[in-house]
């Protein structure tokens, strides 16, 4: 009886060894997966810092220029005045169309000097 009983403790002890090498094998599966998690992790820290480090830098040269356009509108004290803008559109609309006249009546012209 006590061999049949040794016998049965041996295979459960071989099963026990069995299951707590398949946890084992489990167990580093799974620090592996953590691993590689917490690295990526990592990367997509330093990927959304350096994210949101150009956003900074954007939005402060963003702030900047929108500064310089309002004093060159005249938008704010000491800037160009809004009128004299109106007029530099004003001078430069007529000035193309004068030149566009002019190429016109001087391309007009020369077809009609061909016999």
């Amino acid at each position: 009886m006590s061999s049949s009983r040794d016998r049965v403790e041996d295979t459960y002890e071989r099963q026990n060894d069995q299951r707590l090498d398949e946890l084992h094998s489990k167990i580093r599966t799974l620090r592996g997966i953590t691993t590689d998690i917490h690295d990526d992790v990592e990367r997509q820290n330093l990927i959304l810092d350096d994210t949101g480090n150009t956003f900074t830098s954007f939005a402060n040269s963003l702030t900047q220029t929108s500064k310089r356009a309002a004093h060159a509108f005249g938008l704010t004290s000491g800037g160009v005045k809004s009128w004299r803008v109106a007029m530099y559109v004003i001078g430069a609309f007529l000035a193309l169309w004068i030149t566009g006249k002019i190429w016109w009546w001087w391309s007009g012209s020369s077809e009609d000097v061909t016999p």
